[in-house]
């Protein structure tokens, strides 16, 4: 038999020598395994010669630290730990041999870079492997040029219409696309090279390739180069960040059609006389609005309501504000077949023919999987295509993580970067996990929806009994004197403890409030300690006082702003 001696630490209890002793089962080759938690140490045996970094992979997946014995086999293979100055949750790594922890990063996005930068941090190499612009989709395509783009049609949006018309003349803005088109992109290259590129190129510990990746095992990459040829890339760790890409739903004829996906529509240097939307999500509803306000005659087919997911009252709130614009809100509608001639787009539905001039396809994103021959290393994948990771971001794969959209989390660039931080902590040893149960999420449209913790629904599905209260922004102060009372503030409490569960906004400033209700429900507030805070007088962040409050008392017989 041949085996291999293993020093373990993070074990509190003879229950862990249980589960680093399964762990150490799962590895191919393994008959047996011993482990003694009051002496720290492990031994693995089989009839062929065991890879000690396999070993090790599997007792770390299983949450536990591991060093090969001194002079066993093979030492050289895994990592020996070093004492960290970088906090309780976080350990430096170095191989035995004394040569650095290798890590590869697949992405340069917001969780790819946080990983990178936190790992180089830790005393890691790092290699960081990119397809296409440095960045990800949020710097490039996504986050930052989409919320130029709705901002400047905010904009002028304003120059047409505000509550205060009557003191102040509108003046319509005249669109100049191409120019804002310069301006979007201008700052977009400006992040990219400044955020993302300049902090690369600054880290002597981080190298980037150029290329698209693919495991050709369990340690190495294949990199087929963007200038040719084919690279290896060996790896100890590697961090799967590739991201998602627009869904597109299998309506018949519309492959065979110059739709736009939201890539499109914002490097688009022009506004289309009429465009159709088909979605009713984030993505979609922000645009809609966007391009409406900047000229579009804008319809939104609905399969079911806008934000059908969330509260009911969001959806409705938001189709309101929507209609009162003039963008047509087609619910409960569903194109049944899309064709494009003479430069027109016809989309059959349900409830009759819509034409357009352009069509957005805003149905969701699909992870950025397939390439990457995730079989060959058996990482699982749930049916959207997504890669199934556990709160450590630790994938079905020992010494594989992965982090951001390509995963089955939440698809926001916080969390995916979030994800990453931690992701790099626990390649390297330590152990740190993702939390999302306060996650807050904000959509950018006007007025803008902000929401954090569970909904009535949600909570009744985990059998916690709710009670709940929903202040309209015509009793908050500051949208009063703001001449804008579109909207509420929706407060979801337990039962009897009044504890606060979460919090539902639609207001033209939502974002900017929804992080306090996080921080509440976080520290595990009730309404009476919200209601009891000293918010400041005149803001949109005093409504959380306000709804609070509406728990014990009629706000609407209290001074302005009575404590």
């Amino acid at each position: 038999m041949n085996a291999q001696e293993l020093d373990i630490t993070g074990m509190t209890c003879d229950a862990c020598a249980g589960h680093v002793s399964k762990a150490l089962l799962s590895v191919p080759g393994v008959q047996a395994a011993e482990v003694s938690y009051p002496q720290r140490t492990a031994r693995g045996s089989g009839a062929a010669t065991l890879d000690p970094g396999r070993l090790a992979a599997a007792v770390r997946a299983a949450g536990y630290g591991v060093t090969p014995k001194a002079g066993a086999p093979g030492a050289t293979r895994t990592e020996a730990i070093t004492s960290s100055p970088h906090g309780p949750n976080t350990v430096s790594h170095a191989r035995a041999d004394g040569s650095t922890l290798r890590i590869a990063v697949v992405g340069s996005g917001g969780g790819a870079m946080a990983a990178a930068l936190k790992a180089a941090e830790l005393g890691a190499t790092v290699t960081l492997i990119e397809r296409g612009f440095i960045g990800g989709t949020c710097v490039n395509v996504g986050c930052v040029p989409s919320k130029i783009l709705i901002r400047a049609a905010h904009i002028a949006h304003l120059r047409r219409e505000s509550p205060f018309d009557a003191g102040l003349s509108a003046t319509p803005a005249v669109v100049n696309r191409p120019r804002l088109l310069a301006q979007q992109q201008g700052r977009v290259e400006e992040l990219r090279h400044v955020k993302y590129e300049g902090i690369l190129a600054g880290i002597p510990a981080i190298s980037v390739v150029h290329g698209e990746a693919r495991f050709k095992d369990e340690y190495s990459l294949a990199v087929t180069l963007t200038t040719g040829g084919e690279r290896l890339v060996p790896f100890d760790r590697c961090l799967i960040a590739t991201g998602a890409s627009a869904s597109i739903p299998p309506v018949p004829g519309l492959t065979d059609t110059p739709y736009w996906t939201s890539t499109e529509a914002l490097a688009s240097d022009r506004i289309p006389p009429r465009l159709a939307v088909i979605g009713s999500s984030v993505v979609a509803v922000e645009l809609a609005q966007a391009f409406a306000r900047l000229g579009s005659q804008v319809t939104v087919l609905a399969r079911r309501t806008l934000f059908f997911r969330e509260d009911p009252a969001i959806g409705e709130a938001v189709t309101d504000a929507f209609r009162a614009e003039g963008i047509t809100v087609l619910t409960h509608t569903q194109a049944l077949r899309v064709s494009f001639n003479n430069d027109e787009f016809i989309l059959v539905t349900n409830r009759g023919e819509v034409r357009a001039d352009k069509l957005l396809v805003a149905t969701g994103r699909t992870p950025n999987t397939r390439s990457l021959h995730l079989d060959a290393i058996g990482v699982t994948l749930d049916a959207r295509g997504a890669i199934v990771i556990d709160g450590h971001l630790r994938t079905s794969a020992p010494n594989i993580y992965a982090a951001g959209d390509c995963t089955d989390r939440p698809q926001f660039v916080y969390v995916a970067a979030s994800a990453g931080t931690r992701a790099a902590i626990n390649m390297t040893g330590g152990d740190a996990e993702l939390d999302l149960t306060t996650m807050p999420a904000v959509v950018f449209t006007d007025p803008q929806v902000a929401t954090v913790g569970l909904t009535d629904a949600e909570a009744h599905v985990r059998n916690i009994e709710t009670d709940s209260r929903t202040l309209p922004l015509d009793a908050v102060p500051r949208a009063l004197v703001n001449f804008d009372t579109r909207g509420f503030i929706k407060v979801v409490a337990e039962a009897g403890t009044g504890r606060l569960l979460g919090v539902h906004i639609v207001a033209p400033e939502a974002g900017e409030v929804i992080q306090a209700a996080a921080l509440a429900i976080r520290a595990r507030m009730t309404v009476h300690d919200l209601a009891d805070q000293l918010f400041p007088y005149l803001t949109m962040v005093e409504g959380l006082k306000l709804a609070a409050q509406t728990f014990t008392k009629d706000v609407s017989q209290l001074s302005c702003c009575a404590g």
